[in-house]
């Protein structure tokens, strides 16, 4: 048995079993992921995957038992690699993030730019993507740390922690009718809306405010990112909803924030990182300037707990 074995299995699941992305994800060639996987099964003395032809079409019960397993030796190899990285440069290495649009633009840079002052010899690769992009690479090992307001809580496999409440603004041009009296939901469903795409930066609760009212919002523009909305509101298309700390007065000078917290409600933006693994003293220490009360000793009393929870205070 050899980790290469492993890999193919592990990979084989999350490609859908399609032995073609199983390959490219692990630079060989599919005889050669096929001949592992066969490998396998022969020394295990049982069949992994459940076959049609020569199609896999998914996992036999001994394979869905020992996946878990398997998952757990590599994550086992992984973090012994890190810990020995660790004790032979404790002031090298590679630290990925993951993290939606939002959290990369407007709250990441404080801490990242403190890291880099710390860390200097640390390289730091930022991957953007969807909450559920963030999640993924997280559970692929493309990522260290994920950033994210919405799915992170939702995998079993993730350690999920609480950073930080913030709230929703609502954006218009100067001298808009919104500016004039106290913002309400009624008011607000009588203008063209541009707000954020489903499943992005707190969209659920904008969804359940409107839903709850039974008001139909009038949505003329989604979008992944607050800079893509704020520019179509100074372009007069409609009035938008954007995360609170997107909006900048020095900069958005074509524009006026009113706070929609009392109509939207609040949101938590929560850092992650796989249940299970080893983190590096320099992963500590940006987790910590991220959130300030994610400590060393918080997130290691996290990770050391029998099963993952979010129910953290901050």
């Amino acid at each position: 048995m050899n980790f290469q074995q492993l890999r193919s299995l592990r990979e084989t699941v999350r490609c859908g079993f399609n032995l073609t992305e199983v390959a490219n994800s692990l630079h060989t060639s599919q005889p050669g992921v096929s001949r592992q996987i066969r490998e396998l099964e022969d020394e295990l003395g049982i069949e992994l995957f459940v076959r049609v032809g020569k199609r896999l079409t998914g996992l036999t019960e001994p394979g869905r038992h020992l996946l878990p397993i398997v998952e757990r030796i590599l994550l086992d190899s992984s973090n012994l690699r890190k810990a020995g990285q660790e004790f032979v440069a404790q002031q090298n290495g590679l630290l990925s993030i993951a993290a939606t649009h939002s959290q990369a633009r407007y709250a990441l840079p404080a801490a990242v730019q403190e890291f880099r002052a710390q860390f200097p010899h640390v390289k730091l690769n930022l991957h953007q993507g969807s909450p559920r992009q963030v999640a993924e690479m997280l559970l692929s090992g493309e990522a260290d740390v994920g950033i994210a307001t919405e799915a992170l809580a939702q995998y079993d496999t993730l350690l999920a922690l609480p950073c930080y409440r913030w709230t929703h603004a609502v954006v218009v041009q100067p001298g808009h009718p919104l500016l004039d009296a106290p913002l309400t939901l009624e008011r607000l469903a009588q203008w063209p809306l541009i707000t954020y795409d489903t499943g992005y930066t707190g969209r659920s609760h904008i969804d359940e405010a409107f839903g709850q009212r039974q008001l139909k919002p009038n949505l003329v523009l989604t979008a992944m990112d607050a800079d893509v909305i704020k520019t179509y509101v100074e372009l007069g298309m409609g009035v938008g909803i954007v995360a609170s700390i997107a909006y900048e007065a020095e900069r958005d000078t074509g524009l006026r924030a009113i706070d929609a917290g009392h109509i939207f409600g609040i949101n938590l933006t929560r850092l992650a990182v796989r249940w299970g693994s080893y983190l590096r003293s320099y992963e500590y220490a940006f987790i910590s300037s991220f959130a300030p009360t994610l400590s060393r000793a918080v997130v290691g009393q996290a990770l050391a707990s029998e099963t993952p929870s979010s129910d953290y205070a901050i």
